[in-house]
């Protein structure tokens, strides 16, 4: 067995973002909606940058405008992700883009979304658990809103809150209302940080909204006290590596910081974050990462049984997927 048909677990996975362009691209054409300027002339997603990328992101999404659509969403990226060796994930699913922002509407969303999910289950061997997220440059008031639909959808499904979006927009500070009501409501977080944000970013994070988890968080690497703080704290990072070089934060794999932050003590894991839109996979992330590393099969597992740790489901599903993972 190659390290590519590990078993995986993924837990950085934007829904929206695992959209195939083709999916988008048929919803488009059955909608009647002008979509050209999102997709390059081979079919892809077309961006200049990081902000530009959100700003296709939002535009693609803008087709998914019902549940039925979601479902179909759900379907088409589990089958993917299930084909490429995923047996658990946790998907970033925002109430802004499910339902507008209704509560009625986003438990027909999330309806949908757990439906599909259980079908995926059923056929592929793929679990899927939501992460309710706030959309940052949206503002601290909406995360409000996020965070309280999080609260009242909160169970089996969805174990986790926690904010994306642009990290030049406010600070993380500015939205402790909204995660210190999911913590109420026993779900347990994350946050965007310390991709462009920087290291400080990535402090703001613990101190002003202590995360059990960072979404990224490889500008760590900039900073030994914090590296030492995340080592003593056991927060796990969420890396996604091809996302990390397609952006420009590293020019290639050989550059990324995971094996020294790995071998500095911290918890990592591998994922996407938004697969179609960065051309990779979690074959090809466990490919590269492989050859840029020479990370064998032992490394895989290790970063796999972290990811289980690390993961926000309930301890009766991380026995069922432990047991896929034990297969391998």
């Amino acid at each position: 067995m190659t390290v590519a048909d590990l078993p995986k677990l993924e837990l950085h996975i934007h829904h929206e973002g695992a959209a195939p362009p083709a999916f988008i691209k048929q919803l488009a054409h059955e909608k009647k909606v002008d979509l050209s300027r999102v997709f390059t002339p081979d079919g892809g997603y077309a961006f200049e940058n990081f902000v530009h990328f959100l700003s296709v992101y939002e535009a693609a999404s803008s087709v998914l405008t019902g549940p039925e659509e979601f479902a179909r969403l759900t379907s088409a990226w589990l089958e993917e992700s299930a084909a490429n060796g995923v047996v658990y994930t946790e998907s970033f699913i925002s109430p802004d883009f499910c339902g507008g922002g209704d509560l009625g509407a986003w438990r027909e969303y999330l309806a949908a979304i757990e439906e599909a999910a259980a079908a995926a289950e059923r056929k592929h061997g793929i679990t899927l658990r939501g992460v309710v997220t706030a959309v940052r440059h949206f503002g601290p008031q909406k995360s409000k809103r996020a965070s309280l639909y999080a609260a009242e959808t909160a169970g089996r499904f969805v174990v986790g809150f926690g904010m994306g979006g642009d990290e030049g927009q406010f600070a993380q500070g500015d939205f402790a209302y909204a995660f210190d009501q999911a913590r109420e409501a026993g779900l347990k977080l994350t946050t965007h940080a310390g991709e462009f944000g920087g290291a400080e970013s990535v402090w703001d994070a613990l101190n002003d909204l202590n995360v059990a988890r960072i979404g990224h968080g490889v500008r760590a690497i900039e900073d030994p006290d914090l590296i030492k703080e995340l080592v003593a704290r056991q927060i796990t990072l969420e890396v996604c590596p091809g996302s990390n070089v397609v952006l420009g934060l590293f020019p290639d794999f050989a550059a990324h910081p995971i094996q020294a932050l790995r071998e500095a003590g911290v918890q990592v894991t591998v994922s996407t974050d938004d697969p179609p839109f960065f051309h990779t996979t979690m074959r090809r992330e466990y490919e590269m990462l492989a050859q840029a590393f020479g990370w064998g099969v032992e490394d895989f597992a290790e970063i796999n049984q972290t990811a289980l740790r690390a993961a926000f489901c309930d301890e009766e599903t991380k026995a069922v997927v432990a047991k896929r993972l034990e297969k391998a």
